[in-house]
């Protein structure tokens, strides 16, 4: 394998209008994009989980090599998984890319990786607290860990736009999920305005949410 039989692979299912239209989505002209739909990209991810460390040191040209990357390494067993994690996640660098990274061995080794969503959380990076909150948000929204949740909405910047949208949208799980125990945080004030009002819009826009409860979360905007 070669970096260059990967661009042969990506290129081979390339679309460009698929390419324009995701460009816009990811809202930043310095990431270039081949135009590979995500099915296409997790196929050829599974042929290098064994050439993870070949992978590794590919260069990150284009999203779609990064995508392959973190999918690869995502479908490692846990043990194999964390020796690899933290060079990953220095490569995220849009909301795309972090939300689809969702390593499925997280979930039975929940506690184990808590750790590293401490460390992410408190990172500087917009999207390594990002991935902290999306990792929440895919494999701990239990009652069990709703303080930490909640702990970690608190202390990540969401002044960064990115950390804001993902503060909220877990928020807005915890509301459709776990409803009076998140109620009860928001009744707090806690939160900046921004964004307990942005959780309140997500929470009300599911429709996993009854209308009595909907329309009492409206009244608690702020």
């Amino acid at each position: 394998m070669s970096y260059q039989s990967l661009l042969n692979q990506l290129n081979c299912c390339a679309d460009e209008s698929y390419k324009t239209f995701h460009k816009k989505l990811l809202k930043d002209e310095s990431i270039k994009v081949l135009g590979v739909r995500v099915p296409n990209l997790r196929k050829i991810a599974k042929g290098y989980v064994n050439n993870i460390d070949e992978l590794l040191i590919y260069p990150d040209d284009y999203y779609e090599v990064t995508f392959v990357k973190l999918t690869a390494v995502s479908l490692l067993k846990y043990e194999d998984f964390v020796e690899y994690v933290d060079r990953c996640v220095p490569l995220i660098n849009n909301w795309a890319t972090c939300d689809c990274f969702v390593p499925k061995c997280i979930e039975k080794h929940k506690e184990e990786f808590l750790p590293f969503i401490y460390t992410y959380s408190c990172s500087d990076g917009e999207f390594y607290q990002r991935f902290a909150l999306t990792t929440l948000l895919h494999f701990y929204v239990e009652e069990k860990y709703a303080q930490l949740i909640f702990d970690t909405v608190q202390n990540c910047d969401r002044q960064k736009y990115y950390v804001h949208m993902a503060a909220a949208w877990l928020i807005a799980e915890m509301l459709v999920k776990h409803y009076e125990i998140a109620k009860s945080f928001l009744l707090k004030n806690s939160l900046d305005i921004k964004t307990h009002n942005k959780a309140i819009q997500k929470a009300v826009e599911s429709y996993r949410l009854s209308d009595e409860r909907k329309i009492y979360l409206k009244g608690i905007k702020r």
